[in-house]
């Protein structure tokens, strides 16, 4: 039996051994990555610097763009540079790390969405009570609840997965430090302490899943009932893709961390694993934009407001010179 702490590292899943299919890894995973960060990263700048934009709807949503930035920061890089570099080593206190901030940033993510669809549960069931539930105060709490409550299932998940005796080597069939993997290499029995904690992070998630899915039926109820066809098909177009993500994370999610082993399998792991940690940080800047005229408005101010600045700096310096 070896402990946890006498291994100095860990060896990722590779997703293939040939060179031209790795460095094609690496490009592909490279472009995600930098459309997600585009993505997000023009969401957070168009709803703090446009004033028109400071609303509990868009102060969530900034919020979510922020942990989707830190998620898929957290995972991609390090598999694009194990792919570049043909390597797969991660030490062991970079794993923990990164099993860290990955669960804070993704158990964040859904309660937030929970918190979402409350927003938009009361936005549209209940609008004249808006102001009184939905207040600068409540929405700041909320989302600092969202926050703290990532934290805490982060620090309980790490700590007793990390403190386990590992006795099947240090391989890890996945490309990032995910909890369900390094349980796979604890003695047997001994793991069953982290199991616990994952059902009972589970049966929470699952209320909240469930929650959400309420918010959208009553807000489906209200939306049928508006006269306006041209409105019910605005409010469908909005709430079902937003729905849709919602549930490909959160389903996928508790597959991974509680299907048996016995149904395991390397490519089965690796598309869960790619469907809740990769497409919803990369898909949720086009998601919750694209049908949505005031963000695109700000966003597209932002763009051309920086085209001008960048090119009255290039005209100052050639008159300059």
């Amino acid at each position: 039996m070896s402990n946890s702490s006498s291994i100095t590292h860990f060896l990722l899943l590779a997703f293939t051994e040939m060179r031209e299919l790795q460095l094609l890894h690496f490009w592909l995973s490279l472009a995600i990555y930098l459309a997600a960060l585009l993505g997000n990263g023009l969401i957070v700048t168009a709803i703090a610097c446009d004033h028109r934009l400071h609303t509990p709807m868009y102060f969530f949503l900034l919020n979510l763009s922020l942990l989707d930035l830190g998620s898929i920061s957290t995972t991609l890089p390090k598999s694009m540079t194990n792919s570049l570099w043909n390597t797969s080593a991660v030490s062991h206190s970079g794993c923990a790390a990164q099993s860290f901030m990955f669960l804070f940033l993704m158990s964040a993510e859904f309660c937030l969405l929970t918190v979402m669809a409350y927003d938009r549960y009361v936005a549209i069931c209940k609008p004249l009570h808006y102001g009184t539930l939905l207040g600068s105060r409540a929405c700041a709490h909320m989302a600092a609840a969202a926050w703290a409550g990532g934290f805490l299932n982060a620090v309980m998940h790490t700590a007793s997965t990390f403190s386990l005796p590992l006795c099947h080597g240090n391989a890890l069939g996945q490309f990032f430090c995910e909890i369900p993997q390094i349980l796979k290499l604890s003695c047997s029995g001994t793991y069953l302490r982290e199991v616990r904690f994952i059902v009972v992070s589970a049966c929470l998630a699952f209320g909240c899943f469930v929650f959400i899915l309420f918010s959208y039926v009553q807000i489906f109820r209200a939306v049928l009932r508006l006269p306006s066809e041209q409105g019910r098909h605005k409010a469908f177009s909005t709430c079902l893709p937003h729905l849709a993500v919602v549930s490909l994370f959160a389903v996928t999610a508790m597959f991974a961390y509680l299907k048996p082993p016995s149904i395991s399998s390397p490519s089965l792991d690796l598309v869960v694993a790619v469907l809740y940690s990769v497409v919803p940080p990369a898909a949720n800047p086009f998601i919750y934009s694209m049908r949505n005229q005031e963000l695109k408005d700000a966003v597209s101010k932002l763009i051309s407001g920086c085209f001008s600045q960048a090119r009255n700096c290039l005209l100052s310096s050639a008159h300059h010179s």
